[in-house]
């Protein structure tokens, strides 16, 4: 019986250290697969699936703590299906038990996790848990995140054999995921530097300066990994932003909005001069202004296109998804200098732009003064002499008609004056600019919330038989119009008609978009009825829903008698 109890013993001791050899080879085997791989969402989910292999746990997590250093960015599960994570609903943001070791970085080891303080109890549809092993993972002397092990298999506890293991697993862990860190950055450098190249080489080829932005925020979002990419820039004269160009989700939504410098993330971003960040944009209270559009999103941040304040020359906006990991001051360093570059991608626009205005005004100068001295003393002279020769006529209807032609011929030296004078207006020293000068911007500024240029014709003596009044209503209409087609009608073709005639002026927008559909919402049309009934004119709309929309603004050119 001796020797029984002896052989027994032996065989209890072969099998432990075959056990122990076993447990080391796996050990082994997971640190060499986890060190393995270099993209670090592999690396994390490589970590926490060979953690709750080694000891045998039915549900395992790794939380990684945020740049607050208190609450977890991610939190990455293996034992749970897709379908429990969803009737879970949010993942943990690390209170509670889970907290306990963010706040105290040593590794935990209980046999029902109920009992513990901290513990909160779980969400509804959470499964029962009970046995729990927790340990801390750090990276060069920095906690990087933890990881949460429950519900050994059999029923057992977690015993000091299976920390030691996890322990030892989070060493290793560690290392490979301040190489894959390491790995991740130089990749992501090289992709800025590549991003920067293109966009140097854009600049200096001229390319149009919505084109060039557009690149920006393309690369940007495609390097950060980012759902949508937003430029926003400031409205003149106002305390606003306009969504310049939006890339990603419902971009044809959210291209043209005005949004409020104050209570958006943009907003702050354009006062501070520095990047502002958000940790779930969709539910951030203290970004709440203006319209709604960022549901399902999570991390973001925004970058100022310049120095901030009155310098800053817009908003670079960028979004992941609610499940993405926080920006972090590695990613925000290489953003901010490629927001310089956007910077400088729209001051060479405006001195571009400068200098070919200058040209513009040069030509226009030399066409007037060519209108002035070759053109109208040419006509005026013709004149003369059809009146001489009309005192020579003797046929009745032949005199008549020689005096048309003379009327005809002074009506085209005033449209000539009239179009010498629009040419020479200058938006300086006190004076407005020109009916034709407003209108031209108008149509200009439009551009960039439609995506392509409306076409536009203008008729008449605009410049000077349009009055002031009149005028002011035309361009809110003209402005209320065009943003309406920007943001309702979807169309690929916005034309623009202002006509003066003898007696009225009319202004005629026209889209090929989806039209007013019945019980659509009307506001801003009724404002246009309201302006042109002030002046005594009309407002009428033709089409139908889906066939386009044309508006017709009137009002008479002599307000006074109309009054």
């Amino acid at each position: 019986m001796r020797l029984d109890e002896l052989l027994e013993e032996l065989q209890a001791r072969i099998n432990a250290a075959r056990g122990t050899r076993d447990r080391v080879h796996s050990l082994l085997e997971a640190v060499v697969s986890v060190g393995r791989e270099l993209d670090l969402a592999q690396v994390l989910r490589r970590i926490v699936e060979a953690a709750a292999q080694l000891v045998d746990a039915r549900y395992g997590a790794l939380g990684v703590i945020g740049p607050d250093g208190r609450t977890l960015s991610q939190f990455l599960t293996t034992g749970l299906s897709e379908e429990e994570i969803a009737r879970i609903g949010h993942l943990p943001a690390g209170h509670g038990l889970l907290g306990e070791i963010i706040h105290n970085p040593e590794p935990l080891r209980l046999t029902d996790l109920g009992t513990h303080e901290a513990s909160y109890g779980f969400p509804p549809h959470h499964p029962p848990m009970r046995s729990f092993l927790g340990v801390p993972i750090r990276v060069r002397d920095e906690v990087f995140g933890n990881l949460y092990l429950t519900d050994k298999q059999g029923e057992q506890d977690f015993d000091a054999e299976d920390e030691s293991v996890i322990a030892t697993l989070s060493v290793a862990a560690g290392v490979a995921i301040d190489n894959a860190r390491l790995y991740q950055n130089s990749q992501r450098q090289q992709r800025w530097l590549q991003a920067s190249a293109e966009v140097t080489n854009h600049l200096l080829s001229g390319s149009p300066r919505l084109q060039v932005l557009e690149l920006i925020a393309r690369r940007a979002q495609e390097i950060t990994e980012a759902r949508l990419a937003d430029v926003s820039v400031p409205v003149a004269g106002t305390d606003d932003l306009v969504v310049e160009l939006a890339i990603g989700a419902d971009e044809s939504e959210r291209r043209g909005l005005v949004i409020p410098v104050e209570g958006t993330l943009s907003g702050a971003a354009y006062k501070a001069g520095t990047p502002v960040t958000s940790a779930v944009l969709a539910d951030d209270t203290q970004y709440h202004s203006g319209p709604r559009r960022f549901d399902g999103l999570g991390p973001a941040v925004a970058v100022p296109l310049g120095t901030g304040g009155e310098d800053a020359r817009g908003v670079l906006l960028l979004a992941r998804p609610v499940d993405g990991p926080l920006f972090t001051d590695e990613e925000l360093d290489p953003l901010l200098a490629f927001a310089g570059q956007a910077a400088l991608a729209l001051e060479l626009a405006e001195r571009r732009h400068d200098a070919e205005q200058l040209t513009l005004l040069e030509d226009r100068d030399r066409i007037a003064r060519d209108l002035h001295d070759l053109a109208i003393q040419r006509l005026f002279a013709t004149g003369m002499t059809l009146q001489s020769a009309a005192r020579l006529v003797e046929h009745k209807g032949a005199a008549e008609r020689v005096e048309r032609a003379v009327g005809d011929l002074d009506e085209t030296i005033k449209i000539i004056r009239s179009t010498i004078f629009g040419l020479r207006t200058r938006d300086d020293e006190g004076t407005g600019p020109s009916l034709r000068a407003q209108v031209a911007r108008a149509v200009g500024e439009a551009a960039s919330a439609l995506g392509y240029p409306p076409r536009l014709s203008m008729e008449g003596l605009l410049d000077t038989d349009v009055p002031e009044q009149v005028a002011d209503h035309i361009m809110a209409a003209l402005t209320e119009a065009l943003s309406n087609a920007a943001r309702h009608a979807h169309a690929t073709r916005v034309e623009v008609s202002v006509q003066a005639t003898t007696d009225e002026v009319v202004l005629t927008v026209a889209d090929n978009g989806k039209g007013i559909p019945e019980g659509g919402r009307r506001s801003g049309l009724g404002n246009l009825a309201e302006r042109a009934g002030a002046v005594g004119g009309t407002f009428d709309i033709e089409g139908a829903a889906g066939n386009g929309t044309r508006l017709v603004w009137r009002a008479p050119l002599d307000v006074a008698g109309k009054a």
